[in-house]
């Protein structure tokens, strides 16, 4: 490396920095604040518009699958133009915000909470592109984990906000489109020269046609695991805190457990650097096998707090960092459409999220909550194991 090259690259540092500073805040208000929060505020919610659970369910299913579709847009432009994917976001998240926050009828609030999810989904690929673009090879994994480890921090304010806020609920929603708002604004002034929609590259090209059949071949194996670990996470984001809630937790109780689950995700910022020398797979192994176990501990005993809310912790983190491994998963296997292998990972992920949303509240009604949460857990378990099983196979392969 020259002189030059030294010099240049310390004098995009603070950009880079504060780009990674706007994508996490971005991902915090998308998700945290908005799309994982609608569990959170489900009891106040569902009692105020008069929503069973089943029919809340089927709320959380549809926002679900407009997470998908937005990922799937995600899926054909992200390496194209990412800000304008940053920008969509923005508009769906705080748009569907506000009006969740303003609305009185049940037919628009399910409308808007439906909406409202889009906005991660646009996030995630953009926002992929954009660090990619910016960051060195030798940063990109640590300061994409970083990225999407906004879920937890924005977890933890939601958290804080509905403790804080309570029993009002509407205002806690005004704040995550305002968040969304300024966060949005900040990825998109930071990221204009990284992430433009201007001249496209060599690794843009490559993406403006779907890709061959040996990449989604590739793919085969990341793509079933992520369906099933979607479909065992919704038990504990769509039905935890009811969970609690029924099972006589305070309050005050039930909303601690939900920022300790923000806690845990959060501190995968701080354990991504420790295990960025771990392959994607065995980073999948490692995340979503102890998310599994904590959502069969959930279901079997909400009314104990200690286990309550070491179970959401330990959850947060195995999901944030099982998320953070999927980016890695599908750019180790193809770099150049790492924006286009996030979007499709994603929207496979909520498509099994939006089934077990679907599939875990009408259980509940009818088995009760462990059970429901044993069937998730069994799923979300599989799901785990089934990339540990396919790496000693390709292992065993290459010896023989």
């Amino acid at each position: 490396m020259t002189a030059q090259q030294e010099t240049g690259q310390r004098s995009r540092a603070p950009h880079v920095v504060g780009l990674v500073a706007a994508g996490t805040t971005l991902i915090a208000a998308t998700y945290g604040l908005v799309r994982l929060a609608f569990g959170l505020h489900l009891p106040e919610m569902g009692e105020e518009f008069g929503l069973d659970l089943t029919t809340l369910g089927l709320i959380s299913a549809g926002a679900s699958l407009v997470y998908g579709l937005a990922a799937g847009i995600g899926f054909l432009v992200g390496d194209r133009f990412p800000r304008a994917l940053v920008l969509a976001a923005g508009l769906a998240a705080g748009g569907g915000s506000l009006g969740i926050a303003l609305t009185h009828d049940a037919g628009v609030f399910s409308a808007c909470a439906i909406a409202s999810s889009a906005g991660a989904g646009f996030a995630s690929p953009g926002l992929v592109r954009i660090i990619h673009r910016a960051a060195s090879p030798a940063e990109r994994s640590t300061m994409q984990s970083i990225v999407n480890a906004g879920t937890g921090p924005g977890l933890v304010a939601a958290g804080g906000l509905a403790w804080a806020l309570a029993p009002e609920w509407r205002p806690a929603w005004v704040v995550a489109g305002g968040a969304t708002a300024l966060a949005t604004i900040a990825v998109l002034w930071l990221g204009r020269a990284e992430g433009g929609s201007g001249a496209v590259g060599t690794e843009g090209r490559s993406a403006l046609h779907l890709p061959p059949i040996t990449w989604w071949s590739s793919h085969r194996v990341a793509l079933v695991a992520a369906a099933a670990f979607g479909f065992g996470a919704a038990a504990i984001w769509n039905f935890g805190r009811t969970a609690l809630v029924d099972a006589g937790a305070s309050e005050s109780a039930s909303l601690l457990a939900w920022v300790l689950l923000g806690f845990g995700g959060a501190a995968v910022i701080a354990t991504a650097p420790l295990l960025r020398r771990r392959g994607p797979r065995s980073l999948w192994l490692v995340s979503t096998i102890p998310a599994a176990a904590c959502t069969a501990v959930l279901g079997m005993f909400p009314g104990s707090p200690v286990l309550a809310g070491t179970a959401c912790a330990v959850f947060g983190w195995g999901y944030v960092t099982a998320t953070g491994a999927l980016i890695e998963w599908t750019t180790q296997i193809d770099g150049s459409r790492a924006a286009t292998g996030t979007a499709v990972l994603f929207v496979v992920f909520m498509i099994g999220q939006a089934t077990g949303a679907a599939v875990v509240g009408a259980f509940v009604a009818e088995a009760g909550y462990p059970a429901s949460f044993g069937v998730a857990a069994a799923v979300a378990c599989a799901a785990g194991l089934l990339g540990y099983e396919r790496r000693r196979s390709a292992t065993r392969s290459v010896e023989n």
